[in-house]
């Protein structure tokens, strides 16, 4: 009897523990005194749906990220954040923007991928986030990396994304280190969008090397298994993904972010197969890589 109560528990306990990081996502987490004290948010118009509707499709257009050093990881964060160190990263090319639903769409008409959506029941906010240069979302990890070699690209390393992001210098957001309560599409404030934002949207939100919406808008995949200790034990020049894991990282914040999360160090994680409104995706390519695909295309 005792055996079956202890194994009750425990099953419960595993439930519970696995739906954190779900429930993260759909509730947000504390919000900062940053926050309580906004009173008085900025007052912004809401966005003109006929507008988005004629509006031109942006490039699908990469920046390049110079091969050196940069800070990753801080004190100022979680546990999985720690240490702070300086990692080498070879040059790379990462898109500047998100996704968009416009350059999703080519590829499923290419390819006949499935489509980026939910189940009926949960289609609450997707009519509000079908512009073409919305970022894509319900798509999952094995959706986001199909895209990419489709592309011929990849999806960024945990590393890449973060450099692209936050540059060399340490900084916590992309434009410093100083909060900024309507920097980036985030639930802090009524900023006129209800759910995400034309990619680019927000110009505060842009890293020091023009990559867009890092901090806001929708999280992204990253194509590193997860682990907690990985800042602490992952090698100095180039860190791959893990070999293996549960879950697969999300970096940065989305629209219903709040609180601590929108620190651009922020880790998230989830099943590969998971798909939801707030989670979209960028590509990346190496440096080399690029330079070849360069001159097949010139030759």
């Amino acid at each position: 009897m005792l055996e079956t109560k202890f194994k009750v528990a425990f099953l419960l306990a595993v439930l519970v523990f696995a739906a954190l990081p779900i429930m993260g996502i759909l509730r947000g987490t504390f919000l900062t005194p940053f926050e309580q004290s906004s009173s008085d948010p900025p007052e912004s118009s809401a966005p003109d749906t006929a507008a988005m509707a004629k509006e031109e499709p942006l490039p699908d257009e990469m920046v390049t990220i110079p091969a050196g050093p940069f800070i990753r990881g801080t004190d100022a964060g979680g546990f999985d954040e720690k240490p702070p160190r300086t990692i080498y990263l070879d040059a790379f090319r990462i898109d500047r923007y998100e996704v968009t639903n416009y350059h999703y769409a080519q590829f499923i008409a290419a390819t006949g991928h499935r489509k980026a959506g939910p189940p009926s029941r949960y289609a609450k906010n997707v009519a509000k986030m079908r512009g073409p240069n919305q970022p894509v979302v319900y798509v999952s990890w094995e959706d986001a990396e199909a895209y990419c070699r489709w592309k011929g690209k990849r999806l960024p390393t945990e590393a890449e994304w973060e450099k692209a992001m936050r540059g060399t210098d340490g900084r916590l957001w992309p434009w410093g280190n100083t909060e900024r309560l309507n920097g980036a599409n985030w639930a802090r404030v009524d900023d006129g969008y209800e759910t995400t934002a034309s990619v680019g949207t927000f110009k505060a939100d842009a890293s020091p090397y023009g990559v867009m919406d890092g901090a806001g808008n929708v999280m992204e995949w990253v194509e590193d298994w997860y682990s907690e200790t990985y800042y602490a034990d992952a090698p100095e020049k180039n860190p791959p993904s893990p070999d293996h894991g549960v879950y697969r990282v999300m970096r940065g914040g989305g629209y219903t972010t709040t609180g601590g999360d929108v620190r651009i160090t922020s880790r998230s994680k989830l099943m590969a197969d998971f798909r939801d409104e707030t989670i979209g995706f960028r590509c990346a390519i190496s440096e080399i890589a690029g330079a070849n695909e360069g001159a097949k295309k010139s030759g």
